[in-house]
């Protein structure tokens, strides 16, 4: 019996292990690489099992990272079902079709930037001289059906008449959809069957709704072995979700091998209760300089989180009461999931918005922004301050970049994240320029960014308040080892930047914990 790590081992994106049993092969998550663009696109199009074998999969929650290969798995051979908790199941039914939808959006408008360059230089070429600026307008047109819409029909038929490469999906978003017939929800602490004597429950992981510690129970030959896989862990007082899980069913308690993420395995948090102070403070100075704030967040939690605070903020009147928009349409739908699960939240938020007869998640000032006409308008509105809460969160995809590349060159406007940025995305590349400028006072020449093909000057404030990260920091990472009910033999340590886990593997082999870190292809022997 062992266990082969597949994905995010020594890096933070793409999470995928694989239990063997013997009997059976078990997936724990499924997810999507990000990173950089071609080197992403190998790893996720890339399957090193063979689906047809594997037997059934865990899902430990809906984020993309662990999800977003879910049609791929499920396109080509794969027979077994997709075991999750009920709100992971209620919210995939729009990650995945969202995430499908982008994949397509992503390929059809890299398909019009190329083709578009060639006809310029192919007019270029015709005429001996630069293209004019009516010659650009027509090209546009004729690739255009209207300032909103691509005319892919055209696009391909010329892509194919020049015989130029055509980008492709990772799949599309009817791919997406038919997935959703293989996923099955069930409920915290119910031991669900998903292999020849192998059960997995599930418990509270406080990172997301939905989120779960995984428990795999292995019995053979009067022999029990048990896996807890943790996915990401949250963090432990934060508003509107339960912490995660100290205390196990005592059959759970022993642990042959402990499977951890270690995001910040080496960092600290600033302190949950400085959350809300630190957003007021923000969003003070940006509308006192008569700017907006500009956040990039995750659809599915950060988003939920934030709505959550600025109606707490609102309601006590301690920050202007300006427009907060959340423009997308997928924050909007996962926020419909949140309002679904009212079980999964934590008495603070029963007592501060539930007994009183109000919706955590919606107030006078909060627009959720659907169309993409809609959403264009609001990218050039710089008549009065506001907050946009867009996706994605580490900036990689979305209507995000369009609010960025239209206010990033604006002094009076702020760049606020929220959340961990993975190396070699757009979101780490604005946090390290932004403090990088911060050190030097705001002066000298403005660094630029490059944002959908284009450089802009990064005038714009860049903050980062760390405590909205829904990832536990050092400290609650081994809260859960140390401080649970919990009896670990072994400790895998996964999901995080090659620092990261070493850290946090010294920091549990200093206190007498079998730790290994293992690297993509490695296995660990129960």
């Amino acid at each position: 019996m062992d266990v082969t790590f597949l994905g995010a081992a020594g890096e933070v994106t793409g999470s995928m292990h694989l239990l063997d049993t013997g009997k059976d092969k078990i997936l724990f998550d499924c997810g999507m690489f990000q990173g950089r663009r071609k080197e992403s696109k190998e790893k996720n199009k890339t399957f090193n099992i063979d689906r047809t074998r594997i037997t059934n999969m865990i899902l430990s929650h809906a984020h993309i990272d662990h999800s977003g290969r879910i049609p791929v798995l499920t396109a080509d051979g794969f027979s077994g079902r997709v075991v999750t908790t009920r709100p992971t199941a209620d919210a995939l039914e729009y990650m995945l079709m969202d995430s499908g939808h982008i994949q397509e959006s992503d390929a059809q408008y890299l398909n019009y930037k190329s083709l578009r360059s060639f006809l310029r230089q192919l007019e270029n070429n015709n005429v001996k001289q630069s293209v004019s600026n009516r010659e650009k307008t027509n090209i546009k047109k004729l690739l255009k059906k209207n300032p909103y819409e691509l005319n892919i029909d055209v696009i391909h038929k010329l892509q194919n008449q020049y015989e130029l490469d055509i980008v492709t999906p990772l799949y599309t978003m009817n791919e997406a959809r038919q997935s959703l017939g293989f996923i099955d929800g069930y409920p915290f602490h119910y031991p669900v069957t998903i292999g020849e004597h192998t059960t997995v429950k599930f418990y509270v992981a406080g990172h997301i709704l939905g989120s779960a510690f995984s428990v795999v129970t292995i019995k053979r030959n009067d022999k029990t072995s048990r896996i807890l896989y943790t996915g990401d862990i949250g963090r432990f007082g934060k508003p509107i979700l339960k912490d995660p899980t100290l205390v196990f069913d005592e059959e759970d308690r022993d642990i042959d091998l402990f499977i951890t993420e270690s995001t910040y395995g080496d960092r600290e948090h600033e302190p949950v209760e400085d959350l809300a102070s630190r957003l007021k403070k923000v969003l003070n100075d940006t509308f006192e300089r008569g700017g907006s704030v500009i956040i990039p967040s995750f659809a599915f939690g950060r988003t939920q989180e934030l709505i959550y605070i600025l109606h707490e903020l609102y309601d006590k009147g301690e920050v202007p009461r300006r427009p907060v928009y959340v423009d997308s349409p997928l924050a909007s739908n996962i926020t419909r999931v949140f309002g679904e699960h009212p079980e999964a939240y934590d008495k603070e938020t029963h007592e501060t918005f539930l007994e009183k007869g109000k919706n955590p998640f919606h107030f006078d000032k909060i627009r959720f922004v659907q169309t993409v006409e809609e959403s264009m308008r609001l990218t050039k509105d710089n008549s009065s301050s506001h907050v946009v809460i867009s996706a994605s969160g580490m900036c990689e995809a979305g209507r995000i970049l369009h609010h960025l590349r239209y206010r990033v060159h604006d002094p009076k406007n702020t760049i606020l994240l929220v959340g961990y940025m993975a190396e070699n995305t757009l979101g780490r590349r604005i946090e390290e320029l932004g403090a990088k400028a911060s050190e030097s006072g705001n002066t000298g020449e403005a660094p630029e960014i490059k944002i959908l093909g284009k450089t802009y000057p990064l005038h714009a404030k860049v903050e980062k308040i760390s405590g909205f990260s829904a990832h536990a920091d050092k400290h609650e990472l081994e809260k859960i080892i140390t401080q649970s009910n919990l009896r670990i033999k072994k400790i895998g340590v996964v999901h995080g930047e090659e620092t990261q886990s070493a850290a946090f593997a010294k920091r549990l082999q200093q206190k007498g914990y079998e730790t290994i870190i293992p690297k993509p292809g490695d296995k660990i022997s129960l």
